[in-house]
């Protein structure tokens, strides 16, 4: 059915979606999978519904480059810096390990140096878009194994820039070949050998620019319209239009989009842009599957089933065993080693470009190329069926070996909930425990919890963030729940699920820092304490007494202090969330505060021999009658 209508196709695809993906899901098999399945069904090769997927295949990689586009917008700079490790040193780990594996088992089959180690190059992409998949539908997007497939990941994708430029001089004859059909690159392809990394640096450096300066305001005067699907548009066009520049200079359109994802990841309009372009991303992502499916030669498989199974399960045992020994090199968990390297053993879709490119660049042959990329695709369309027989047969079982002794919740109806039992939860318990008050405690560190249960602590593993277990814990019945878990995300989460699914509870959080207290409170927080104010506060007060005040001058300083700060903190929060304003009101405050100090302790030093104390050298600090809540000041 060649040359059939954009529309029949578009209903063809869509229709073998909607009916493949509930099936597959169903049947424990995971989207990825079923989307694979769709594709291998309607393809040329099986029931020819839409002939030749070219056209649709460069159309569907737009999703790609909307996840990575998404990604961005969550890897602000400073969590980029913390992932260095993972991206340079994991990430190029695996790349080196794996390209040394599968080129060594290229040459052991046969071929010449170059052309093994091009393909081991190319072998040791992975699929961006199944991995994140994946991993989501798993759970395991965040925390370690997430962080360190991410890091190998973005990895992966920088390294494509220098392949493009690698691979042609891998050619078979000595010199660069010409490059026939290219990968994009079209304005600096008559440019001098010199100034085209010149461009490069050039379109990267306006996407940066334009980014962080231009942007901002365009999407502000968007946004006054008041019009939603203008953008929505907007959004897109960014997109769209760093991609197409990515292109034209010879850089991935995905790697173009992360970088502008990153570079709007600390503007206000990251949720905003998050949210409409969301639908877009799970849509074009499954037409992507759907078309790297229909793209799978179902004739040459059938004809050489043995070799490219063969091939499948040497590439997969290969990248895991790569994976595997790169993370242990940086000290990576076993758990986590084994987990990433799974979850990272199949082909990638920027497999495909590079193998289109090397065959223009006359570095592999079309026969090889062609068997490659079958390989790739059936190791792609087995990666959820190899991921969930991992699962099932290796990672739950080591979840129950590691997993702590589950002790029954039988403290009766307990006055508090404690979420979260490190250093932080463990100073608040032991008070509320003092004053006699029944407290449950609940952790999902296993390492954790082996610890503080020697030392007679009864602590119950699990994540608070699941309703069945805080209902079992007691939140029916419970007072308040203490949120002192370091993850910041998760906070806000367990915030508004504890606040939605239990009205009566008191909820108090512990905050990272003044930003996450507002995030915190805007999420129905009864109350926030910023994990470094007291003690750093009570820091200060040691540091004046050792610059020579008096205990009651420098206690009577801090309590100034405190007042003042939680007076700065209400005023504030109406600015939180647009940038320029918190930024210009901090500023202001900043000054009248630290006049407001000033003033006040030079009043303390005139009464410092008056009435204002109790006789003991202390201020009277009388407690009030009744607690008023931060949302309450607020």
């Amino acid at each position: 059915m060649n040359g059939q209508p954009l529309m029949i196709q578009a209903l063809v695809y869509l229709t073998a979606g909607v009916i493949s993906v509930p099936i597959a899901k169903r049947l424990g098999l995971g989207s990825v999978l079923g989307y694979l399945l769709a594709g291998v069904l309607v393809g040329p090769f099986l029931l020819d519904l839409v002939g030749e997927s070219e056209d649709v295949m460069r159309f569907a990689e737009f999703g790609v480059v909307i996840l990575l586009f998404l990604i961005g917008l969550e890897v602000r700079p400073a969590l980029l810096w913390r992932m260095r490790v993972n991206i340079f040193g994991l990430g190029a780990g695996q790349m080196a390990a794996t390209a040394a594996l599968l080129g060594a088992a290229g040459m052991a089959f046969g071929l010449d140096w170059r052309i093994a180690l091009a393909a081991g190059l190319i072998l040791a992409m992975s699929s961006t878009a199944i991995v994140l998949s994946n991993l989501e539908e798993k759970g395991l997007r965040q925390g370690a194994v997430g962080e360190a497939t991410f890091g190998v990941l973005l990895f992966q994708d920088l390294a494509v820039i220098p392949m493009f430029a690698l691979l042609p001089l891998l050619a078979m004859g000595g010199a660069a070949a010409h490059v026939e059909g290219g990968h994009g690159g079209e304005l600096i392809a008559d440019l001098p050998a010199w100034a085209q990394p010149l461009v490069v640096i050039a379109a990267v450096l306006a996407v940066v620019i334009a980014g962080r300066y231009l942007t901002r305001p365009l999407f502000r005067f968007i946004a006054a319209a008041r019009l939603r699907e203008m953008f929505t548009a907007s959004a897109l066009l960014l997109v769209v239009a760093v991609a197409a520049l990515m292109e034209l200079v010879g850089l991935s359109p995905a790697l173009g989009a992360f970088l502008a994802g990153v570079v709007l990841a600390e503007s206000e309009f990251r949720r905003e842009l998050e949210t409409d372009i969301e639908p877009f991303r799970g849509l074009l992502l499954g037409l992507f599957f759907i078309t790297v499916g229909a793209g799978l030669d179902i004739g040459l498989v059938a004809s050489q089933p043995v070799l490219i199974l063969g091939l499948v399960i040497g590439l997969i045992a290969g990248k895991t065993a790569a994976m595997y020994l790169a993370a242990r090199l940086f000290r990576t968990g076993k758990r986590t080693s084994l987990t990433t390297a799974v979850a990272l053993a199949q082909g990638g879709e920027f497999a495909f470009v590079l193998l289109g490119f090397a065959t223009g660049a006359r570095v592999l042959d079309g026969e090889l190329a062609r068997l490659l990329t079958a390989v790739i695709a059936v190791s792609m369309a087995a990666t959820p069926l190899v991921f969930a027989a991992y699962e099932r047969l290796v990672l739950n079982r080591t979840e129950e070996l590691a997993e702590p002794e589950r002790i029954p919740f039988d403290e009766g109806d307990p006055d508090a909930i404690v979420a979260g039992f490190g250093r932080f939860g463990q100073i608040a318990t032991r008070l509320l425990m003092a004053n006699d008050f029944k407290v449950v405690l609940l952790d999902n560190s296993i390492e954790q919890i082996d610890v503080i249960r020697r030392f007679g602590w009864r602590v119950h593993y699990g994540d608070a963030s699941r309703l069945d277990l805080l209902r079992t814990a007691g939140a029916d019945k419970a007072k308040l729940l203490i949120i002192a878990i370091d993850d910041r995300d998760k906070a806000k989460e367990l915030v508004e699920l504890a606040k939605e699914s239990f009205p009566h509870l008191s909820v108090i959080a512990r905050a990272f820092d003044r930003p996450h207290a507002y995030e915190l409170l805007e999420a129905g927080a009864d109350g926030v304490e910023r994990e470094t104010y007291e003690s750093a506060l009570n820091f200060g007060r040691k540091a004046l007494v050792h610059l020579g005040l008096s205990e009651r001058r420098a206690l009577r300083a801090a309590v100034a202090f405190r007042e003042h700060d939680a007076a700065l903190f209400r005023k504030l929060q109406p600015a939180y969330g647009q940038e320029d304003r918190y930024i210009m009101a901090t500023r202001a405050s900043r000054e009248t505060f630290e006049k407001l100090i000033r003033a006040e302790m030079a009043r303390i030093g005139r009464e410092e021999d008056g009435d204002g104390d109790d006789g003991d050298g202390a201020p009277r600090l009388g407690a009030p009658e009744r607690v008023e809540t931060d949302r309450e000041r607020v």
